[in-house]
C-alpha cells in the first residue's frame, strides 16, 4: 500500500499546485523583450487589478546563454482557477512502474526539440544520457533533456488526442549515482503546463519518445466547469 499512498500524496500535491498564486493555472501573459528595451515587473502590472503579480523569466541555449528576457503575468483570479475542477487520472497500477537503464554520455548532448508554440522550429536542449527500456515487447531508446537535479521526460504515446492531453505528456526522472537502473513510474506522468495555459511554451515529443501503445497511467486532462476551455 505504500506505492499507493505515495501516489496519492503525489495527485493531492499536483492538484494543490496548479492553483496556486503562480501555478499553471494562474499564468495569463508572457511578455517578451522586444530589443534592448527590458520590462519591469511594475510597468508590466501597471492598470492591472491587485491578484495579478509578475515575475521575470529567461529564455536560454544549449550552452546555458540567454538568449531572450521576459515577463510572466499572474493571475491568482484567473478565469481557468475559477473554472477548475479536477485532472481527470488514470487509477494507479503498479504495472507501470519501470525499471529502465540509463546511459550517461560522457559529454552532455544537444537534441533537438520542438515547441508548441515555435511554428515547427526547434530548439537545442541538453540530454545527459539515453534511456533504454522494452514495453510491450519493443524496445525503446528515450531522450530526457536536464531539469536541474532531475530529468524531464517528454513523451506521446497512442492515448494522446483521444483519452489524454493532445500533444503528448510529461514525466520526471531521477538518476541514481553509481548504477545504471532507473525507475519510470509512469504514474506519475502529467499534463504539460500548456495544457493549464496557453501562455506556456511546451517541448513537443521528438520522434524516438513517441511510444506506438497506450500509457494508460498518469494525469489524463484538466477538468473545468461551465464550458471553460484553455484557449
Amino acid at each position: 500500500m505504500t506505492l499507493q499512498r505515495d501516489w496519492d500524496a503525489w495527485r493531492a500535491k499536483r492538484l494543490a499546485d496548479v492553483v496556486l498564486p503562480k501555478g499553471n493555472l494562474a499564468l495569463i501573459e508572457t511578455r517578451w523583450q522586444q530589443g534592448d528595451r527590458e520590462i519591469s515587473p511594475e510597468e508590466a502590472l501597471a492598470g492591472l487589478p491587485g491578484s495579478v503579480t509578475a515575475t521575470k523569466t529567461e529564455q536560454k541555449d544549449f550552452n546555458r546563454e540567454v538568449i531572450a528576457r521576459g515577463i510572466r503575468l499572474w493571475d491568482a483570479n484567473s478565469p481557468a482557477i475559477q473554472s477548475f475542477e479536477t485532472i481527470d487520472v488514470y487509477p494507479f497500477d503498479p504495472n507501470w512502474i519501470i525499471e529502465a537503464i540509463y546511459t550517461k554520455h560522457p559529454e552532455s548532448r544537444p537534441v533537438a526539440f520542438e515547441h508548441i508554440k515555435d511554428n515547427g522550429g526547434t530548439r537545442d536542449l541538453v540530454v545527459p544520457g539515453e534511456i533504454t527500456l522494452k514495453l510491450d515487447g519493443i524496445d525503446f531508446v528515450l531522450s530526457a533533456f536536464d531539469d536541474g537535479d532531475k530529468l524531464l521526460l517528454v513523451f506521446a504515446d497512442t492515448t494522446n488526442g483521444i483519452e489524454t492531453y493532445s500533444s503528448g505528456r510529461f514525466l520526471f526522472v531521477y538518476p541514481t549515482a553509481g548504477t545504471d537502473r532507473i525507475i519510470l513510474n509512469f504514474n506519475h506522468a502529467f499534463v504539460p503546463p500548456c495544457g493549464f495555459s496557453i501562455h506556456y511554451n511546451c517541448p513537443l515529443p521528438p520522434p524516438q519518445n513517441r511510444l506506438h501503445i497506450p500509457i494508460r497511467a498518469g494525469e489524463r486532462y484538466p477538468v473545468f466547469r461551465d464550458g471553460y476551455k484553455v484557449s
